[in-house]
């Protein structure tokens, strides 16, 4: 099963995670980042970003390489602004509107809260019922522990779960 990890990272927390799930499971790694960088110092940086959020905003994207065709998988990673998925992975979701008939599991990166909320919405913007797997972690670069180096494991294996019984139920 071919897997993309498509995220967006500001502070660099999705991008530490994207590595290391990239690292366990063999998927390719994309990267997004809008044409127009948000703030990321201060409280520019949370009035910005939570205005964009809060309002759907989908920025232009710089251009990146993904061929939807060529993935069974999506792995999207996105920080949690104002309880929501950050509006590059709006726009990424918008641009590949044939994502939800892929397999998608998604995690988030956090230092306030609202994942949860914020994972919800996405499945609602996908239109799908659930993900595959779920992860949420709190700043994990910058607060490295060895429960976030667990939780990242279990993910992992849930992954590689889901494929192997995919592998079992096609070759019935």
């Amino acid at each position: 099963m071919k897997t993309a990890i498509v995220y967006y990272s500001m502070s660099g927390n999705a991008k530490y995670v994207a590595d290391k799930i990239a690292e366990k499971i063999g998927a390719d790694i994309i990267r997004i980042e809008p044409v127009k960088a948000y703030p990321d110092k201060g409280a520019k940086k949370f009035i910005w970003g939570g205005k964009s959020a809060v309002m759907g905003e989908k920025p232009a994207l710089q251009p990146y390489e993904f061929s939807i065709e060529q993935y069974d998988r999506i792995i999207l990673g996105t920080p949690v602004w104002a309880s929501n998925f950050a509006p590059p992975i709006r726009t990424f979701i918008k641009e590949n509107p044939d994502i939800h008939e892929k397999k998608i599991a998604v995690f988030t990166c956090f230092s306030g809260g609202g994942a949860d909320k914020a994972i919800e919405k996405m499945k609602k913007y996908i239109g799908i019922e659930e993900f595959e797997a779920e992860l949420i972690l709190v700043d994990p670069k910058e607060n490295r522990k060895v429960e976030d180096d667990e939780k990242i494991d279990v993910f992992c294996h849930r992954l590689k779960k889901v494929e192997h019984l995919s592998k079992s139920l096609s070759t019935l």
